[in-house]
């Protein structure tokens, strides 16, 4: 019996910590519903090009041979007065991407364009460790920063500089867009939840005077700022979230842009989604165990704080729904046994209110992304993200309780495929090799596990999970086919 209570007690918490992120994300959604943005902010933007500020563009690059030619052009294109304006491009490759990006910065600087190749002695500290001896050298006070598989529009810095006339605001972040979003399944997924989070939650956040982070690309940084802050460090795998809230607790504000759009390409493989996906999980759990202790002891509201608090910890998300997925088929055989615990397993019901709350956050961004034909896309992507998601639930928790244990792993860049439309080939890509991993072994189990969740809730008469266990399978199952594919190298 105390081993049962053990499970029960598990199972609950998993479940109450799952409602307690999603109500956590209906809060932002009402936020991102009831307010309208002042018109002032100082985004004026009828400056005279002599009063416009240098700024410094900086483009940190590893071994992007399908995507550097672009990604130069397209910053060399920028509609801004060529004397205040200077590109930096942060070259740590270690293949033939050199030698491109060499004979590209000839070409572009014969146009009288200011742009540099910048080669640091040593990597040390990976994309972190390029941007700070970027910054050290920077001619700019503003600084903007595009990764390599972004492709910014023209307009670029005339839509974001003018916000810099506010001499409080230390970055300006843009919403990402999506060159190659009907691509495949796989793309469609990850644009579904990527426009979630940059509508409804960082726009949420933002109008709510909450703390928000740069997303690593496509904004613009106050030197200034970058400098108050502590710089660019290298302890976490997520730079940009930390340098955010160091940033944030110096007392610098950000601007978000729900309606600037910077388009970019998004992973087409598994195997890269997971990279960038471990990445950004275990990132944000370093950067939590690094930072939340000074946020709950800094001078800010407690409605702060705990925005703040969440949003730090929002990747433990995956954890709690591990947790809550494996203890679920027990669950059946408990209550199977138990019969007098029947009312707390009606408890269990509760989860529909996160679920509620989750769909309804993904609702608003669906009406914002999709205006005239919401309830279409909304209902044919939000069950599949859904189960894409739980499908990566057990790579995610793993990346997270990494991250808390203070498990040090290098910066794994998620390799570029400059393929947009659904004819291009990405077959010969040289960062790509066939590799299947131990956990891609586990997922395939965990497939199998849920299966005999679907046959358990069938042979006892228990249906309430029936569902819940067919997603789960068919996410694992999903997740675990797509990465025996191809994989990459670095």
């Amino acid at each position: 019996m105390t081993v049962e209570w053990i499970l029960v007690a598990g199972y609950a918490i998993a479940l109450f910590m799952i409602n307690i992120f999603s109500l956590g994300q209906f809060h932002l959604t009402l936020h991102y519903l009831k307010h309208k943005r002042p018109e002032e902010d100082g985004s004026d933007d009828s400056s005279e090009d002599k009063e416009l500020p240098h700024v410094t563009v900086q483009l940190p690059v590893y071994n992007e041979l399908y995507v550097i030619d672009r990604l130069i052009e397209a910053v060399a294109s920028f509609d801004y007065p060529i004397d205040k304006l200077d590109i930096q491009v942060l070259d740590d490759s270690t293949d033939e991407t050199v030698e491109r990006i060499a004979k590209k910065v000839n070409e572009i600087s014969k146009k009288g364009i200011s742009i540099e190749h910048v080669r640091r002695p040593e990597r040390v500290g990976f994309k972190a460790g390029a941007l700070k001896y970027g910054t050290e050298m920077a001619k700019g006070n503003l600084i903007a920063i595009f990764d390599a598989d972004f492709i910014p529009e023209k307009d670029f810095l005339r839509k974001t500089i003018p916000y810099f006339n506010n001499e409080e605001i230390g970055l300006v972040q843009t919403r990402w867009g999506h060159l190659n979003k009907d691509y495949s399944l796989i793309t469609q997924m990850q644009a579904f939840g990527l426009d979630a989070h940059f509508t409804v939650e960082q726009e949420g956040r933002n109008v709510a005077g909450s703390f928000m982070n740069f997303n690593g690309t496509a904004g613009v940084w106050r030197k200034q700022c970058i400098k108050e802050a502590g710089g660019w460090q290298s302890d976490t795998l997520t730079e940009d979230l930390d340098l955010s809230y160091r940033a944030q607790l110096k007392g610098w504000k950000f601007r978000y842009l729900e309606d600037v759009v910077s388009p970019a390409e998004l992973p087409i493989l598994m195997p890269a989604v997971k990279s960038q996906q471990y990445r950004w999980n275990k990132g944000a759990a370093e950067t939590a165990r690094k930072n939340i202790k000074n946020v709950l002891t800094a001078d800010l509201s407690f409605k702060k704080k705990m925005h703040a608090f969440f949003h730090l910890l929002n990747s433990s998300v995956f954890f709690f729904l591990l947790m809550a997925a494996t203890l679920s088929i027990p669950m059946l055989y408990i209550k199977e046994a138990n019969p007098s615990m029947g009312l707390i397993f009606d408890l269990g019901s509760i989860f529909i209110i996160g679920f509620l709350a989750m769909a309804s956050f993904y609702w608003a961004s669906s009406k914002k992304i999709m205006p005239d034909k919401t309830f279409k896309y909304y209902i044919t992507r939000f069950p599949l993200f859904l189960t894409f998601s739980m499908g990566l639930a057990f790579h995610n928790a793993i990346a997270v309780l990494e991250g808390y244990l203070g498990f040090k792993s290098p910066f794994i860049r998620t390799p570029k495929f400059n393929v947009i439309n659904s004819g291009d080939k990405w077959e010969g890509n040289k960062y790509i090799i066939p590799k299947i991993t131990f956990s891609t072994f586990l997922e395939g189990l965990f497939c199998i596990y849920f299966i005999f969740g679907i046959v358990s809730g069938f042979r006892l008469g228990d249906f309430g999970l029936i569902f819940f266990h067919l997603m789960l399978a068919v996410g694992f199952g999903s997740v675990f086919i797509l990465s025996i594919k191809p994989t990459q190298t670095a």
